[in-house]
């Protein structure tokens, strides 16, 4: 888990209040999508919980006393959800997964990786992947266990491979 370098923004109080400017809000909200993307990367985190926003130094910048409203916070999710970096995964909208990198490029950078490898016809355990002395490198290593489920859902949804879930086993065949 790496240490986040917080931008210029992130000590500007006003950028913790929505602009009311049409074009200052649209890059503000633009900003704080990098930011939240940059923040689950380096930390390779993948859950946020609404309820405990201020919980963490994303949205609460102590230093300036200042913390991002919960109203602004949804509308950065719902604008990372059009962007595919972004899903909830409840009703109520109140936990959501973040990927700094899309499904679909998480699917592409795994199934690269199992070409580059020779892992193409064979079968390796979701553990093997997150966890493997093989993937130590790979951007995807420590993956939330979710996240990579739903990218390999990708892969298999495009004939590139297979999950295998039997009782307490969770692996993918690639092909």
């Amino acid at each position: 888990m790496g240490e986040i370098e917080w931008p210029w923004q992130y000590s500007f109080p006003p950028f913790f209040t929505l602009q009311p400017h049409t074009e200052t809000q649209e890059k503000q909200i633009s900003a704080w999508a990098s930011l939240v993307l940059e923040y689950y990367k380096t930390t390779k985190q993948a859950v946020l919980d609404i309820r405990e926003i201020h919980s963490f130094s994303l949205f609460n910048n102590t230093a300036i006393k200042r913390k991002l409203p919960v109203e602004v916070v949804s509308i950065i999710l719902d604008n990372l959800t059009k962007s595919g970096n972004a899903c909830p995964l409840d009703k109520t909208k109140q936990r959501w997964l973040i990927y700094w990198h899309t499904l679909d490029e998480w699917g592409d950078i795994i199934y690269t990786w199992a070409q580059n490898n020779g892992f193409i016809g064979s079968v390796c355990t979701l553990f093997e992947l997150t966890q493997g002395d093989n993937t130590i490198d790979e951007e995807f290593h420590c993956i939330d266990t979710e996240v990579l489920i739903r990218a390999l859902k990708r892969l298999e949804s495009q004939g590139k491979a297979e999950l295998i879930m039997f009782d307490d086993n969770q692996g993918v065949k690639f092909f």
